[in-house]
């Protein structure tokens, strides 16, 4: 599809509903917000998982630096990194489920 085929498909599409001649979709699907954690929720899901700082950053991947940086409180996880730590704290075993780390 060309770009102009696209932008007067989105035209007629606009159209229709403004004309209550088609629904619009719904998203029926929500999402939990990303928490924040704080030093020492960070040290323990690592600890939790039996990781060193380094194997733990290898993990993340980050470097052992903002590990440490994380666990002092000197900074905070990103979005990404704080939804990666949600679910470890809530499946520690998940890396090695997913076969990322094997003991």
């Amino acid at each position: 599809m060309k770009v102009y085929d696209g932008i007067i498909q989105g035209l007629e599409e606009a159209i229709a509903y403004n004309e209550g001649k088609i629904k619009a979709r719904t998203n029926t699907m929500s999402i939990e917000p990303v928490p924040d954690f704080e030093a020492a929720e960070i040290k323990s899901i690592r600890n939790e998982l039996g990781m060193t700082q380094v194997l733990f950053a290898g993990f993340m991947g980050v470097s052992t630096k903002t590990v440490e940086a994380w666990e002092s409180g000197r900074n905070m996880p990103n979005g990404p990194a704080r939804r990666i730590l949600t679910m470890l704290k809530a499946d520690p075993a998940l890396p090695q489920r997913l076969n990322i780390i094997a003991k």
